[in-house]
């Protein structure tokens, strides 16, 4: 009886091209959960201001008009064009976080020593995110607090993380 060279590959390839699909899919479910709860949070925001949808639209024309128009931010109009492109990029983002930290998640469920070095990237990206949007978002900052968004992102990642916990139970980080 001979042996295929090719065999043991094969088994191997399908098993884990499952498993990285399902891995991609959970990531971009929690990814649309954390950009819901952020989209949510702002219009929750943005209702009790009396400007609703006014966050997106601000944030669509910096991102998409590069700031033209944000001369006076407190009489911008609600732009459905900006909210509606803004949403699109965001929860994109958001999609492509997901999808990474779920690869990232699969990885920790094999080997949970690297778990910890990935709860210090989740830190150290949440600390560069805020850093960076204080820099280089400052005007926009002035207008959308950067307390609401801390709190926007704490509540993104907060709800991720229950949806991962709830898709990996048996998941362990060793230090």
């Amino acid at each position: 009886m001979t042996t295929q060279p090719g065999a043991t590959t094969t088994v191997a390839t399908t098993s884990a091209a499952p498993d990285t699909a399902r891995l991609y899919q959970e990531g971009i479910i929690a990814g649309i959960i954390g950009a819901a709860t952020v989209a949510l949070w702002f219009l929750v925001i943005d209702v009790i201001n009396g400007r609703p949808l006014y966050t997106p639209t601000v944030l669509g024309t910096a991102l998409f008009r590069r700031g033209a128009g944000l001369g006076s931010l407190e009489t911008l109009p609600v732009s459905m064009e900006m909210v509606l492109m803004f949403t699109w990029v965001h929860g994109l983002a958001f999609a492509a976080i997901g999808g990474v930290v779920s690869r990232l998640l699969g990885m920790a469920e094999r080997n949970p020593n690297i778990g910890f070095g990935i709860l210090l990237l989740f830190v150290v990206f949440e600390f560069g995110f805020t850093i960076a949007a204080m820099l280089f978002a400052a005007p926009i900052l002035k207008v959308l607090t950067w307390p609401s968004v801390l709190v926007a992102n704490l509540l993104a990642a907060a709800t991720m993380a229950a949806y991962f916990w709830l898709r990996h139970p048996k998941l362990r980080v060793d230090p």
